[in-house]
């Protein structure tokens, strides 16, 4: 099958993409190191001694929020690239499927009904409205695989749970609830500690290994869905594995973190130059990417010089804006 899938694709020499993986490696080590010394309050050599008492704010404050944005980050750039292979669609996103709005909408119903009081509900609810969201977007692609069914189907679902959770702030009991909701709905790594790490940890690396199993199936994909047929691949069984690993990455990212968006949508655009157009050579690129942004930004909220620290998901939006309109621009000269 490989021979024939390297037929009208960009590719690159496996050496360029390990050079490429190794590269990231590295950046992401040094990040990590930094993010454990920077913050509003910078951590020197002495205090990385159990003897002094700042070691608690590196070992139970830093280390998990830094482990958490690399796991966020990693799956939301994997996500977003099997989305884009999945639906050849540069422009498609992890939000796309609708289940980042339903498991934001779990999270805010717990939130509303005065359930998030538990440090555990929030997080179970808003696992909940992901996998309610999965079932839901299955239910309506039916059984046959199309793609086209299947990206309608998660945009109706995005638009309903979107129409809700802004229903739930606007009938929130008190003022009060309503601004948690906001507040938590921006997303941020903020006071996060091992028990998110513990909850994130099982369901991203779950979610990570169904979408690697979707490698070969998306190289295939790309020359169309009848080609990939005649290929052996099963469409049903691909729209599962990438429904069911989208859903778990996602949605242990908004359970622990909320709503952070354009990760997926920019990584894969960043690495796809440098190792050519064959999805299955894009995936541990993003990953690492998605990792290594997500933490540089989580990074540099914590030391910009505001008087309370910048949500996380404005940061993210306020990159990804641009961003995307300047794919906008390139892809309209491109058709001109």
């Amino acid at each position: 099958m490989s021979q024939t899938l390297v037929v009208g694709l960009s590719t690159v020499s496996r050496s360029t993409q390990v050079r490429l993986n190794a590269a990231l490696m590295a950046a992401l080590v040094i990040a990590a190191a930094f993010s454990l010394i920077a913050g509003k309050v910078w951590l020197p050599a002495e205090a990385w001694s159990m003897a002094d008492p700042r070691w608690l704010i590196i070992a139970e404050l830093r280390i998990p929020r830094t482990v958490l944005a690399m796991l966020i980050g990693a799956a939301l750039g994997l996500s977003g690239a099997v989305m884009q292979g999945y639906l050849r669609n540069p422009l498609a996103d992890p939000g796309l499927f609708g289940i980042s709005s339903g498991a934001a909408l779990g999270a805010v119903i717990s939130l509303y009904f005065g359930f998030a009081a538990s440090m555990l509900l929030l997080p179970a609810f808003a696992l909940a409205g992901a996998a309610i969201t999965m079932l839901a977007l299955a239910l309506l692609a039916g059984r046959s695989g199309s793609l086209v069914l299947f990206a309608l189907a998660g945009i109706i679902l995005a638009s309903v749970a979107g129409s809700l959770t802004t229903l739930a702030i606007s009938l929130a009991p008190t003022p009060f609830v309503a601004s948690q909701i906001v507040t938590w709905l921006l997303g941020a790594l903020t006071d996060r500690s091992w028990d998110d790490v513990r909850l994130a940890l099982p369901l991203v690396l779950a979610g990570a290994l169904l979408l690697a199993g979707t490698a070969r199936s998306l190289d295939a994909l790309t020359l169309g869905e009848q080609a990939a047929r005649s290929m052996g691949v099963d469409l049903r069984r691909l729209q599962w594995l990438v429904v069911l690993g989208v859903g778990l990455c996602v949605g242990a990212s908004v359970a622990t973190s909320g709503i952070i968006g354009f990760v997926g949508l920019m990584v894969p655009h960043m690495v796809r130059p440098l190792v050519g157009s064959r999805p299955s050579a894009i995936l541990l690129p993003s990953a690492l990417g998605g990792a290594l942004l997500l933490l540089v930004a989580d990074t540099l909220v914590r030391i910009a010089p505001t008087v309370s620290e910048l949500r996380l998901g404005i940061a993210m939006s306020l990159l990804g804006g641009p961003f995307f309109l300047v794919m906008l621009v390139r892809m309209r000269r491109s058709l001109v």
